[in-house]
């Protein structure tokens, strides 16, 4: 589909973006349709974010955002408004320009994650789970898993503070969740998450002792900088059931398309015209 200037823009805001997936999937998804929008990749340093966000909010023929790392927690702060899951979550990584000129802000990590492991048939309910990265991504996840009603929840994260912080807000609104920190030690849990960089370099060291992690564990990745990361192949080689970093994305894109009033899809339908492509 050609773009005119009745095109509605879509800034797809993060840094790097050479992992970038979503255009290949709402680009071909609008021109299916008939839609007349386009996603387009905008690369933004974190110390250029904020004035940058600033100058794009003038732009008569925005209509979204979608935000990635390193963004999602300091888009809290720059919009006019958020949705109750954004502010559970901490972190948002859609932004809606109103027609009156102000942003609102939402989250969908978190709702994609869980919809994902889901459909694969694993219940939630009940069970011990570990968050690894307590960023925008891990916190929308962790929300997400607590309103799915796990029994158990660790978090870890090298910052601290983002790790307690996530704690308190989860043990604000989930009184009843068992909430702990400071460990990465996969072992008894029943569902892992790395919800971290790491895999997105090839040097990356793997952000679970692989050891320790007990066959059948359910072990979800958030990276798409390929499809199997070395997690997910390790993880797959002792018998683990795995979530791709795509499967969350696919599953939150419905729910986004709804946001910006672009009516809805299925996973399965979105899968069916998308042209992901993988870097290396």
């Amino acid at each position: 589909m050609p773009i005119s200037g009745k095109t509605r823009l879509i800034a797809h805001i993060g840094y790097p973006t050479e992992s970038f997936k979503a255009p290949m999937i709402y680009n071909p998804w609008f021109e299916q349709q008939g839609i007349d929008a386009v996603v387009v990749p905008m690369g933004v340093k974190a110390e250029d974010y904020r004035d940058t966000l600033q100058v794009l909010r003038r732009f008569t023929n925005l209509h979204g955002a979608l935000i990635t790392m390193p963004h999602k927690v300091v888009t809290m702060d720059l919009v006019d408004e958020l949705t109750a899951t954004a502010r559970i979550a901490g972190a948002c990584n859609a932004i809606l320009w109103r027609p009156d000129g102000t942003l609102l802000g939402d989250q969908f990590d978190g709702a994609g994650f869980v919809r994902g492991v889901l459909r694969k048939g694993f219940a939630l309910a009940g069970r011990r789970v570990l968050v690894s990265g307590c960023g925008g991504v891990g916190s929308a996840i962790a929300a997400s898993l607590a309103a799915a009603g796990v029994a158990e929840i660790g978090l870890f994260d090298f910052h601290s503070a983002a790790c307690e912080g996530l704690a308190a807000r989860l043990r604000q609104h989930y009184p009843a969740l068992q909430v702990r920190t400071g460990s990465n030690d996969p072992q008894g849990c029943e569902l892992i998450v790395n919800a971290t960089p790491l895999g997105m370099k090839p040097d990356d060291p793997l952000p679970f002792d692989i050891d320790r992690i007990a066959p059948g564990t359910f072990v979800g990745e958030v990276v798409m900088k390929q499809e199997y990361t070395p997690l997910l192949q390790a993880a797959m080689a002792r018998g683990c059931p795995v979530q791709l970093g795509t499967d969350m994305l696919f599953e939150m894109i419905p729910a986004y398309l709804e946001f910006f009033g672009f009516g809805t899809a299925t996973a399965e339908q979105l899968r069916a015209v998308a042209q992901i492509r993988y870097v290396s």
